[in-house]
């Protein structure tokens, strides 16, 4: 487990404090590097505001906007600019060149000392404690001079931190020289994708004097500012719970499956499209909740009304279970999510009271971030956490094909999963029939048989093991004893 710091400094944003395992070291300049368009002002605001929350002194140097930029900026994010000191030093600068003193077109090393000189003086005259400067790079393009722009930065350097400022220094492009003098480096990217909007992820290339979480991580930039979302650890996510087995509510299912499904264990649910799956995972939902659990359903292939008018009329009504909060029912909408966006959602409804967890579909989960890579990592580690937690969780995989060989899947999650049921079509006395299986459960005994399922009359009904047949599981069977029973049980379930 990583050590936070003592005394560290809250950047004000949404889960930054949390990968920086606390926040900044205080007292140390940072170097922040984006694109245009990547959050850096949006952030270096954010910092700020905290400031003003707590009660602190601070300065915002700009040379790239305008006060009045800057403040429609804030605007669109809901916010009020007062409390900040908005210094334009470019301004000051041409001010100061109408006075007969020095202006753009004198030297670059008296025109960089004027600059610094002025950034000392407002920060002695407000005491700021917390200042950012936008951009850097406008100083680096005034100075001209690489060796006497390094000088200047490490002057600004140590008269912060000699007067007690922590200072985040914007910049677009990187500089091997900015990145040795500033204690901490953040990267804020946008990477494009093929459709939808921008996905935007940060690393911290270096903070020294602390541990803090590396690699990259989600972020976004809503109304109200950035938040962030860390990256997804499955080992720090604990929490004890009780063994206890997960019941449909069907005896004939919960026999097929021994028992039910263990707390804490994930289920991949397999079969052609129409077969079945949704129906059962809400079959164990339901059952769920009616024990009283909370659960949570991610819907990636159908509308919400789809899936409670579905449920409804196999008697299974979830409206009451929506109103009381014991059900959340979240429609993901395909090219506006990240996965580490989606992994936080999760998270936070686990730290909500969620213990079943439910995602309709796998498929639907790739085809929602296409431009993705190592996405069956992030569905590892979010798979390892839940069951950390003791959330059941149950995944939804549709295959190609109705019959035969040719069914297949387009993701393959069988070697994470605890236990697979699997749904089938196969054709029977010039019918197309559905039969059940469990094909794999890890911590314990099920039974090897297949069983006919129905859904008619508003009821699933779960038969007797199809003892008739040969090649079930293949779509294409031949009997072998007398015709197939019909299916027995006619309990409303």
């Amino acid at each position: 487990m990583r050590k936070s710091l003592d005394h560290a400094l809250s950047t004000g944003i949404p889960g930054l404090d949390e990968v920086l395992l606390g926040g900044l070291v205080p007292h140390a300049t940072y170097l922040v590097e984006g694109d245009p368009g990547a959050g850096k002002t949006t952030l270096g605001l954010q910092f700020l505001l905290e400031g003003v929350r707590l009660g602190e002194p601070v300065l915002h140097i700009t040379l790239s906007e305008s006060e009045a930029e800057l403040k429609g900026s804030a605007a669109s994010h809901g916010w009020s600019l007062d409390g900040i000191t908005i210094f334009e030093l470019l301004n000051a600068d041409e001010q100061a060149g109408a006075q007969g003193e020095y202006t753009m077109f004198h030297s670059s090393e008296v025109e960089l000392g004027e600059s610094t000189r002025r950034i000392t003086e407002v920060v002695e005259r407000t005491g700021a404690k917390r200042i950012v400067v936008d951009s850097i790079a406008d100083m680096r393009m005034a100075a001209q001079n690489p060796l006497w722009f390094r000088r200047q930065l490490l002057e600004l350097k140590r008269f912060f931190t000699a007067h007690g400022c922590t200072v985040l220094l914007l910049e677009e492009k990187p500089d091997s020289q900015t990145r040795t003098i500033a204690e901490g480096v953040l990267l804020l990217e946008q990477v494009p994708a093929e459709f939808g909007g921008h996905r935007r992820r940060l690393r911290f290339l270096k903070v020294r004097r602390k541990q803090y979480l590396g690699g990259y991580h989600d972020f976004a930039i809503l109304t109200g500012g950035l938040k962030v979302f860390p990256r997804l650890i499955a080992r720090e996510q604990h929490e004890t719970f009780l063994s206890a087995e997960v019941t449909s509510g069907i005896p004939e299912l919960d026999a097929l499956t021994g028992g039910g499904l263990p707390r804490g264990s994930s289920t991949l649910i397999l079969g052609p499209s129409g077969v079945g799956k949704s129906t059962i995972s809400s079959r164990y939902l339901f059952s769920f909740i009616e024990e009283g659990g909370k659960a949570a359903v991610f819907l990636f292939d159908e509308s919400n009304e789809n899936f409670l008018t579905r449920a409804r009329g196999l008697g299974m009504d979830f409206a009451p279970h929506l109103q009381s909060g014991a059900l959340r029912l979240q429609q993901v909408d395909p090219g506006e999510l990240s996965p580490g966006e989606f992994a936080d959602t999760v998270i936070q409804m686990v730290n909500g009271g969620v213990r079943m967890v439910v995602l309709d579909s796998l498929g639907g989960y790739i085809y929602a971030m296409p431009s993705e890579q190592f996405l069956m990592l992030h569905m590892h580690e979010l798979l390892m956490a839940l069951a950390n937690r003791g959330v059941t969780t149950l995944m939804i995989n549709t295959q190609h094909g109705l019959l035969g060989s040719q069914v297949q899947s387009d993701v393959d999650l069988s070697y994470l999963s605890d236990a697979i049921l699997l749904l089938r079509y196969f054709e029977a006395l010039g019918e197309v029939r559905q039969a059940i299986s469990m094909v794999k459960k890890r911590t314990g005994l099920h039974e090897r048989t297949i069983r006919e399922l129905k859904f008619e009359g508003g009821q699933i009904r779960i038969g007797e093991p199809l003892r008739q047949f040969q090649g079930v599981l293949t779509g294409t069977p031949a009997l072998t004893g007398p015709a197939a029973p019909d299916v027995k049980s006619d309990e409303k379930r």
